[in-house]
């Protein structure tokens, strides 16, 4: 028996690769959505199958990138550049309740996956589509460019710094929960009137809605943001990063005048409360540099587990600068996690992609781990379209399908 979740019984085809797409339906999936991942056998599968670390198993089709956003998708290859493909692929469209694609605007015609085509047989099919720019600029869309055109990259960094990545690809993580806020809302007004839609999300209008404070100091106080590390334009101290006695390190977040006396306090030196450079927050903005120095000197006599228990009885906000494998020590994070155990024995693990708890979603769902590549091909082949195992090995034999063998 499948244990009852939100969207049971939705379908979703996900035509999408790489990050943005496919986390969308991951999402759905960990709602109980059936999704079926279609992968191109003309590239062995989505890329990101290829991008691995050093240290990741060269010869495996599952690496660490491809895990973070493909946990319980059926894997589905097809080559739709085939006529036998692409009816498939139209077959499965009739069923399905979503369709993600990430194609640049103009490619889902030439490729005949677009909405009027999928949806001309299912009047009641949402098509979810990301773009990089929008529909009128036919541009891809890069993570990296975009978080550089959206003025991430800009005031991302050092002060004596070059312009700094982010090392998550955030336009795309950006993206993808407005796209599911559509989704959402499509499915809510397909309820109402019966009928589908086409909605679309972009990278990069995604990035423009998510600027902020930093937008508004630019049109607002027209200052253009700066790279300040880890520091913050407005709030003083907040986000700064302060070094410990045992090599490691902290950060504040005292966001008022209040948590700021109470801070100085907590570390012995309560006058600097009543300082004139430093009483307000707008003091302390424009004198900086002199209040983090003597902060550091004062937090610098600690070791990290000392000073956060001190600031954690005083209930003044900080937190360490943790490490990948200290984020995953924290006891929050255990119900966060996912494991998943594949035909041959091995395990893999991974993040939720739902970080919201309401009754039907409190505790982690049991999820299957990311699919090999073509592992489910046989199953929606005969499931969804009747196909029998033999017609799966005559369609791929031409190369108009891919089957992983199964595993024992």
């Amino acid at each position: 028996m499948h244990e009852q979740r939100p969207l049971n019984g939705i379908k979703v085809l996900e035509l999408a690769s790489v990050l943005a797409g496919p986390s969308v339906g991951m999402f759905f999936a960990e709602l109980g959505a059936g999704v079926i991942k279609i992968e191109n056998v003309t590239t062995q599968g989505d890329v990101t199958r290829k991008w691995k670390l050093p240290k990741e198993d060269a010869d495996s089709d599952i690496s660490g990138y491809f895990s973070c956003v493909n946990w319980g998708k059926s894997s589905f290859a097809v080559n739709l550049c085939e006529e036998e493909g692409l009816e498939i692929v139209h077959r499965l469209a009739e069923q399905c309740d979503i369709v993600l694609v990430s194609y640049k605007p103009g490619d889902a015609e030439k490729l005949k996956v677009d909405y009027p085509t999928l949806g001309k047989n299912n009047e009641k099919l949402i098509y979810a589509h990301i773009t990089g720019y929008g529909l009128q600029n036919p541009r891809a869309g890069f993570d990296a460019i975009i978080q550089a055109e959206s003025g991430f990259t800009y005031m991302n960094g050092e002060p004596d710094g070059p312009p700094t990545k982010m090392p998550v690809a955030l336009m795309d993580v950006l993206a993808a929960h407005h796209l599911k806020e559509a989704i959402l809302l499509a499915l809510l007004s397909r309820e109402r009137s019966g009928r589908g839609q086409y909605i679309e999300a972009s990278l990069f209008k995604a990035g423009l809605s998510s600027l902020a404070n930093q937008a508004t100091n630019w049109l607002v106080g027209k200052a253009i943001p700066q790279r300040l590390g880890s520091d913050h334009p407005n709030i003083v101290p907040y986000g700064t990063i302060y070094g410990t006695s045992d090599g490691k390190e902290i950060v504040l977040a005292a966001g008022t005048d209040k948590q700021y006396r109470e801070l100085v306090s907590a570390l012995g030196r309560p006058e600097l409360a009543e300082d004139p450079r430093y009483a307000k927050n707008h003091d302390r903005v424009r004198n900086k540099e002199e209040i983090n120095g003597i902060l550091q000197a004062l937090i610098g006599q600690y070791a990290r587990e000392d000073i956060l228990a001190l600031l954690a009885q005083k209930r003044i906000p900080a937190g360490g600068v943790f490490n990948m494998k200290e984020v995953f020590e924290v006891p929050e994070s255990e119900e966060m996690v996912l494991m998943g155990k594949y035909a041959d024995g091995s395990e893999i693990r991974g993040v939720r992609s739902i970080a919201f708890s309401t009754p039907e979603t409190t505790k982690a769902p049991s999820m299957s781990p990311p699919p090999r590549y073509g592992e489910h091909t046989r199953e929606v082949m005969r499931e969804w379209l009747g196909f029998t195992d033999e017609d799966t090995e005559r369609l791929t034999r031409k190369g108009v399908v891919y089957a992983r063998k199964n595993e024992s």
